[in-house]
């Protein structure tokens, strides 16, 4: 099976940049997006032989998740079941026979870190479901998760020490969830690579490779020996993210 994830920016943008070529070129079983930007009814984008799911964000134009499956799902969740988690549209679970598919798009800490107090609250409420569905089944958990993990994961860690997606903090809560039963899998399959997935619009950093890896496919531990391959598709353009994907037996 092949899974694919992609921050597209706004998908209303992205479907004017070729998005359904791009779509089509992926030939993926779950295609999961972050950041759709949109409201129910203000884009009509179906595939051939695929269902879709929408978590839209009460804020007009904000964050948003969607999950397309060509296989249709035992159940789906919208969010985590916190009130106050689940405003934004950040997650969207697939109950599938043998694992669950959780699309996420983590709150960004923003600039002076000024949402940190309560991207720590989201990451230990996160982290607590996360591992209630992996008491039950496996688990894989996709997503633009905001956090360059270690100092490999950015182009330039030093100067950017502290800045959102960076902080201690931030790089802790993913150490802690990684702890608690699940595996990086680009990382676990390159773990000496340098290879990035987001790009500042600023300064021509994507030309210049001046990046960061924010964008994860995880696994519960029990899923492991599962993972065929684990990819960052930065030929892909139409967003300043580029999709990751991950395959499966």
């Amino acid at each position: 099976m092949k899974f694919i994830s992609w921050n597209v920016n706004g998908l209303r943008a992205v479907a004017g940049k070729g998005f359904a070529d791009i779509f089509d070129a992926f030939d993926a079983d779950f295609v999961c997006l972050q950041e759709t930007k949109l409201q129910a009814g203000q884009l009509d984008l179906e595939f051939l032989g695929y269902e879709s799911y929408w978590n839209y964000a009460e804020k007009k134009g904000y964050s948003g998740t969607a999950i397309y499956t060509r296989q249709h799902p035992l159940g789906v969740t919208y969010g985590i079941g916190i009130p106050e988690h689940d405003a934004e549209g950040r997650v969207i679970t697939l109950e599938m026979p043998d694992f669950y598919l959780v699309n996420v798009y983590t709150p960004n800490s923003q600039d002076g870190l000024r949402r940190l107090p309560y991207r720590m609250e989201w990451e230990d409420a996160f982290r607590d479901y996360l591992c209630g569905l992996a008491a039950r089944k496996g688990v894989i958990v996709c997503g633009d998760m905001n956090v360059a993990h270690e100092e490999i994961d950015l182009k330039n860690p030093a100067t950017n020490h502290m800045n959102a997606g960076f902080s201690d903090e931030e790089r802790a809560k993913m150490t802690q969830l990684l702890g608690a039963g699940f595996v990086d899998t680009w990382r676990s399959l390159h773990p000496g690579e340098a290879k990035y997935s987001w790009w500042s619009y600023r300064m021509n950093a994507r030309e210049r490779n001046v990046g960061w890896r924010i964008d994860y496919f995880l696994v519960s531990e029990n899923l492991r020996e599962k993972v065929c391959e684990a990819d960052i598709l930065n030929d892909v353009f139409g967003s300043d993210h580029c999709p990751v994907s991950l395959t499966i037996l």
